[in-house]
């Protein structure tokens, strides 16, 4: 009696003969007729990542959670159902993570806020204009009571006390705050600006050199604006909940509740709206 393995031992297992989920998106991608920078540019999922997914390579993705958030959106983008592949990515690496409440993140940010420094600069310039705005008053004042007492001479009567209407232009109309903000945005910079509308959403921003501009939680109600010569890169956690401004414009995009977004925008962006 001999002891080894029996010939159904080294069958194949239906997993095993599965394609992995790389092959699987980069079949369906030529199978659309589309190529990855084409890709790239409708997802917003950088080039280089494409490809490392595409080798089933997902180091570069930043985690489980990006990862997962990643093959999905690629799968959409091909004209695959994502759930099978989510499921599939999930079973090769140790299963889907467990959510972890949010509460006890947004509690420790509460206890450790950041201080606000005293902002001298807008104590500088209010105290500027009140000093400013105060020898105006007086000037005006001064001028107004000359004018009334060279009405009260003895030319008066020949002369009619001009109005103060006649002497006075009226005031330009001030323009409308929108269009300020727009119109301030500068030409040479890419500005990139979030507010928190509907809910709470953890950013990460960094400037085109890879320097980080700024990471933590966005509370609703909450906005930042950044700025740099060339681009500015940004990851979005529950990116539904942000209203997104890029150079001036509102970029209209259907982010997902709760889903995590990569996008990087330069001085030309949005291209169109």
């Amino acid at each position: 009696m001999s002891i080894g393995n029996s010939p159904e031992d080294n069958r194949p297992s239906v997993e095993d003969a599965r394609p992995s989920i790389g092959h699987t998106l980069q079949q369906a991608r030529i199978g659309a007729g589309l190529t990855v920078d084409e890709v790239s540019s409708s997802t917003r999922v950088r080039i280089p990542i494409v490809h490392a997914i595409e080798e089933d390579d997902f180091s570069r993705c930043g985690g489980d959670v990006y990862a997962r958030g990643h093959v999905r959106t690629l799968a959409r983008a091909v004209g695959l159902d994502p759930e099978p592949l989510v499921e599939q990515y999930d079973a090769e690496h140790g299963g889907r993570p467990s959510p972890t409440s949010a509460a006890p993140l947004f509690e420790a940010e509460r206890i450790r806020p950041e201080r606000r420094r005293p902002n001298w600069t807008a104590a500088m310039v209010a105290a500027i204009v009140v000093v400013v705005g105060f020898a105006g008053f007086t000037l005006f004042s001064d001028g107004e009571s000359q004018n009334t007492q060279v009405a009260e001479g003895p030319a008066a009567e020949a002369k009619p006390t001009p109005t103060k209407a006649d002497g006075t232009k009226p005031a330009d109309p001030k323009p409308d705050p929108s269009d300020s903000a727009i119109a301030a945005v500068p030409k040479d910079k890419v500005t990139v600006k979030l507010s928190a509308t509907h809910d709470k959403s953890w950013i990460s921003a960094k400037s085109h050199n890879g320097k980080l501009l700024f990471d933590g939680t966005l509370l609703k109600g909450e906005s930042k604006t950044f700025q740099d010569d060339e681009r500015v890169d940004l990851i979005l956690g529950n990116a539904g909940a942000i209203e997104l401004f890029v150079n001036g414009k509102k970029v209209e995009d259907d982010f997902e509740m709760g889903g995590v977004e990569r996008l990087s925008y330069t001085k030309g962006d949005p291209a169109a709206g």
